[in-house]
């Protein structure tokens, strides 16, 4: 696959003349180079523990008590009340 990268001047002077010596092709070089650095950059598997997200954050009223969880359903009726009004008192 053909694609565009952009590097700074010298370190594609050092790539070029490094592929020269080796009598390589300047993209199989750099083919090589990606592949032995996600080899060495590939982070091993995360543990359990890892692979869960924290918990999100409960939020809880001025009284203390925690908020009682709502379904998509519910919320989207409660903006929808808002949007209307219904239960404003001004």
């Amino acid at each position: 696959m053909r694609t565009t990268v952009d590097l700074p001047d010298d370190l594609l002077r050092r790539v070029k003349s490094r592929a020269a010596l080796e009598g390589l092709k300047l993209k199989d070089l750099i083919a090589r180079f990606i592949e032995q650095g996600l080899r060495q950059g590939a982070a091993p598997e995360p543990s359990i523990q890892e692979r869960h997200r924290s918990l999100l954050p409960v939020v809880q009223a001025a009284t203390g008590r925690a908020l009682p969880v709502l379904s998509n359903a519910e919320l989207s009726a409660l903006l929808d009340e808002d949007e209307i009004g219904v239960g404003r008192l001004d």
